[in-house]
């Protein structure tokens, strides 16, 4: 809610004037008998609240005014709608200033709408210009807060000072800019339940005809990044309300919003935007998705769809020749037939498989990572049994010769050890040899027996080439 709002409300509202506090009417002399429903002040103070709220004319000069007078008399019989009054004033020009008065207001009025609306607007407002990401979040907790008492507020009795349809109007304003505040605050806590809840009561809680303007069509896009956070993720709604706000929106926001609605109907249908045209016109001409709007997308084929596919395809004579990738793929999605087929072509064989990426090592025992998805993810899919090296046997006879045979052999164990020690460190990729042994498919992991670290033989060393002399210079005439 801007200042645009903030000031509209203010005229919405009786109390916008405090009733109390109008000219000479409402506070009486000391001296004169009060009429119903008057403040009855002595002189001297009633001479300085006059001076403090009737003979200043802006915002700016009654506020400070107001707030000396309270300083001069705290116990003042109209305190409360003074403070008030210093609140509304500055909500027109001084949003650090009118949370201060609001905090002040409400510890004495505490349902009063437009305390909380201020409370809201200003912390919000405040939150969302925050450099420091921590500051944002603790500034956007805070207009949650008081949102949400507010929330409470509107369920209440309305003030007796006000007529209905004034205060209905002002309920009509708080009620979807409470929600869009919690909304916000749940949003940027990741709390993708929360924040769908908040913005689907904002939404219906605007006036139809107002939920095609820009302010209404920016909250539908944070509805749609909402249903991308629950988990699992809801394309189908995130589709919906993006596509709307990009639709919709004017034609300098469209480029800003359309990728998230492309994003979220490809991850749904597919890599490609067929069949997207329908869904933009339904978007634009409803306000929410109906229950035929799930139907309108065709579903991207599941994993199970894609892997039982590739084994139509295949023959067993030719699943061995299948990428190493494409048999885990159908170990862990494809039907049990199909994931058996795969899994008798593979048992008790021994394969070699390069490019593996170290996640977890120690000398027996390597997990890593082979399939796209889990290299990117950095999460093992293969756990290799490792084989022992062989140690070299001191030898019987201590002769000189064997002696030296011997610790050659252990210089060389001794190396081969701290090789594959460097080559298996974690975050390094290494190719692996082993013989699938046994499989669980949810989550993937296949374990290889008799592991071995196959270490890249060393180029050969070129002998360098022979010094060439330098070339004489060639001698000068005279």
């Amino acid at each position: 809610m801007n200042k645009a709002a903030i000031a509209s409300l203010l005229a919405l509202s009786a109390f916008s004037v405090a009733p109390a506090l109008v000219s000479t009417h409402g506070v009486a002399f000391a001296q004169a008998p009060a009429a119903a429903g008057q403040t009855v002040m002595e002189a001297a103070e009633f001479a300085d609240y006059d001076a403090a709220f009737n003979k200043q004319t802006t915002p700016q000069t009654q506020a400070p005014a107001l707030e000396a007078y309270l300083a001069k008399y705290p116990k003042s019989s109209v305190r409360k709608d003074v403070l008030q009054r210093i609140m509304l004033d500055y909500s027109q020009f001084d949003p650090v200033k009118a949370i201060a008065a609001a905090d002040a207001y409400l510890a004495v009025n505490p349902t009063d709408l437009q305390g909380y609306l201020i409370e809201v607007a200003y912390r919000k407002q405040a939150a969302e210009a925050a450099t420091d990401p921590a500051a944002k979040i603790s500034g956007l907790d805070a207009a949650a807060t008081y949102a949400k008492k507010g929330l409470e507020v509107t369920k209440g009795p309305k003030p007796t000072e006000m007529d209905a349809a004034n205060y209905q109007k002002i309920v009509d304003i708080a009620t979807p800019t409470f929600y869009g505040a919690i909304g916000e605050a749940a949003l940027n806590n990741k709390d993708g339940a929360g924040a769908v809840e908040a913005y689907k009561s904002e939404l219906a809680a605007i006036k139809p005809d107002q939920l095609t303007q820009p302010a209404s069509l920016q909250e539908a896009f944070f509805l749609a990044q909402a249903y991308r956070l629950l988990a699992p993720p809801d394309y189908i709604n995130c589709t919906f309300y993006a596509t709307r706000a990009a639709a919709l929106a004017p034609a300098q926001f469209q480029a800003q919003l359309q990728p998230t609605a492309d994003y979220c109907y490809k991850k749904y249908h597919g890599p490609n935007k067929e069949g997207y045209e329908p869904i933009v016109a339904y978007a634009k001409s409803h306000a929410t998705p109906g229950s035929d709007f799930a139907g309108m997308i065709t579903p991207a084929p599941t994993d199970k769809d894609i892997a039982n596919d590739l084994m139509k395809t295949t023959p067993d004579a030719d699943i061995p020749k299948l990428a190493v990738g494409d048999k885990e793929f159908v170990l862990a999605n494809a039907s049990p037939e199909n994931a058996a087929r795969v899994w008798d072509s593979v048992k008790g064989k021994s394969f070699q498989i390069p490019g593996a990426l170290i996640i977890e090592s120690s000398p027996t025992v390597l997990k890593v990572a082979i399939s796209e998805d889990a290299v990117q993810n950095k999460k093992a899919d293969y756990t290799f049994n490792i084989k022992p090296l062989e140690t070299p046997e001191e030898p019987k006879a201590k002769t000189p010769a064997a002696l030296a045979a011997y610790k050659k052999a252990q210089a060389a164990h001794d190396k081969m050890v701290a090789d594959i020690a460097e080559a298996t460190a974690v975050g390094k990729t290494a190719t692996l040899q082993g013989t699938y042994a046994s499989y669980t498919p949810s989550p993937i992991m296949i374990i290889m027996d008799d592991g071995e670290v196959i270490l890249a033989k060393a180029a050969p060393v070129k002998p360098a080439a022979a010094a060439r002399p330098a070339p004489h210079a060639a001698p000068r005439r005279r």
